[in-house]
């Protein structure tokens, strides 16, 4: 197995630990995770991602349609221009809402099983950095304490796979909206190929 595919055999586990976790909490709290096909909320919130989470994405979103990517890259410009004027602002990511360009039009993810971190995990409670976050749709109350999903061991796991593709530790460390990587896909999934 050569490092790209060993790089990719981790991130999968990484997903596949986060799948089960969000799995785990849903079970523990059905009435409290609404997510479902269709529900767009993650698909509208601001969030970068990983070296590694883009250039796996990068690879994916190569392999569909043309005429489907034509389509994302179109609005991934805008998300991109959005998410310019949107750091140019000051004001928290958190409260920004950008539609995210690999929604279709029938409000189903292009990319779905090569989406990231930040989307797998949106429905349940999780927590970084010694903050809290959750979807704003779930019935999970403040003040209220509920298994949460601690992101910042997956985010570290992240960052050593991102390493082991961009060995410049500034490289390494930068984060890329999805709009970002579907305008440079062919670029960026140089970085991993499988």
């Amino acid at each position: 197995m050569n490092l790209n595919q060993q790089l990719t055999t981790r991130l999968l586990e990484i997903y596949d630990q986060c799948d089960s976790a969000v799995d785990r909490i849903r079970q523990s709290y059905p009435e409290l995770v609404p997510c479902r096909a269709g529900c767009t909320d993650c698909c509208h919130a601001v969030f970068d991602i990983s070296v590694a989470e883009a250039a796996f994405l990068a690879e994916r979103f190569k392999k569909m349609a043309r005429a489907l990517r034509r389509q994302a890259q179109k609005r991934a410009q805008k998300a991109l221009n959005a998410w310019e004027r949107e750091m140019r602002s000051g004001r928290p990511l958190a409260l920004a809402r950008i539609k995210c360009p690999l929604l279709s039009p029938d409000n189903l993810c292009l990319c779905y099983e090569a989406r990231p971190v930040n989307c797998r995990t949106y429905g349940i409670p999780t927590a970084f950095n010694g903050q809290s976050h959750v979807c704003g749709l779930t019935g999970f109350k403040k003040g209220t304490t509920y298994t949460t999903l601690n992101l910042e061991p997956v985010q570290s796991a992240l960052y050593e796979l991102s390493r082991r593709l961009a060995p410049d530790p500034v490289g390494a460390a930068r984060r890329l909206p999805i709009a970002a990587v579907i305008l440079n896909a062919d670029e960026i999934s140089g970085l991993l190929r499988i």
